[in-house]
């Protein structure tokens, strides 16, 4: 779908914080930028001189104050989930796709710059997360992870911080209830949870941390939203109706404190 003021840029649906304001005009992707593009921008042209080709190369800031990236050609799922990205195989690709990605974040130096701290690792860390690794910000081609999008978000963190945030969207860790509101249904979670171990190569100390940070996602969980949902931000206010409200983030707590032995089992 064009802008009608703007025929030559096409919508491209999908997210919350930026529905509706990226666009995409040929080989570029046209998207509101903020304080922490110059560090984002940073952040991408180093990791792609690493060798990471998994992300958008940033091309700059247009005067209009929307930043410019190449476009990256692929699928990029949307609620309700279709069926081949809530395959395993589509999970364990993003996972190595997040590996990659963590390996190429450890050859950039992050001080001094600015970053969001809205879903940052409370703990700090040595390298650059993305911490909102979700379907809807992953490119796929024939069903594979070949890219992440959407890094409005990043900022320094641990590694098994990011991988949680991802397992919590994508596994997902998330009650029944609100997981067939997006479309999921009869997936295995603890055994895509330890897929999801295996397959980005967690030792145990590693397990243990990823299952540290489930905990500490769970007691926090909902805070972003309702934070955006009292700022009067309509694509959250809408969100947060559809799925129940605050009682969607106490329903997943119960269900967490009575499933989640089965995680811990299936991760050893």
């Amino acid at each position: 779908m064009t802008t009608p003021d703007r025929p030559d840029e096409e919508v491209l649906h999908g997210g919350v914080a930026n529905a509706g304001a990226v666009v995409r005009v040929g080989d570029h992707v046209l998207r509101p930028s903020t304080e922490r593009s110059p560090a984002i921008h940073a952040f991408l042209r180093a990791i792609r001189a690493a060798g990471f080709d998994g992300a958008s190369l940033p091309v700059g800031i247009d005067p209009d104050g929307r930043e410019r990236l190449e476009f990256v050609p692929g699928d990029v799922p949307v609620v309700p989930y279709p069926t081949w990205a809530r395959s395993d195989a589509a999970l364990a690709s993003i996972a190595a796709l997040l590996r990659r990605f963590h390996d190429a974040s450890r050859t950039f130096d992050p001080t001094g710059l600015t970053w969001s701290d809205e879903m940052a690792d409370p703990a700090g860390g040595p390298l650059v997360g993305h911490n909102d690794v979700c379907l809807e910000n992953v490119v796929f081609r024939d069903g594979r992870a070949v890219a992440l999008l959407d890094f409005d978000f990043a900022a320094p963190g641990r590694p098994a911080y990011d991988l949680s945030r991802f397992a919590r969207m994508c596994v997902p860790i998330d009650d029944d209830d609100s997981a067939a509101r997006l479309g999921w249904g009869g997936e295995d979670r603890s055994a895509r949870l330890r897929l999801v171990a295996d397959t980005y190569g967690l030792d145990a100390a590693g397990r243990a941390e990823l299952l540290a940070d489930l905990d500490g996602a769970m007691a926090g969980d909902g805070e972003f939203v309702r934070r955006r949902v009292e700022l009067g931000e309509a694509p959250f206010i809408a969100m947060w109706d559809a799925m129940g409200g605050a009682e969607r983030y106490a329903r997943r707590q119960r269900w967490w404190r009575a499933e989640r032995h089965r995680f811990a089992a299936a991760m050893t």
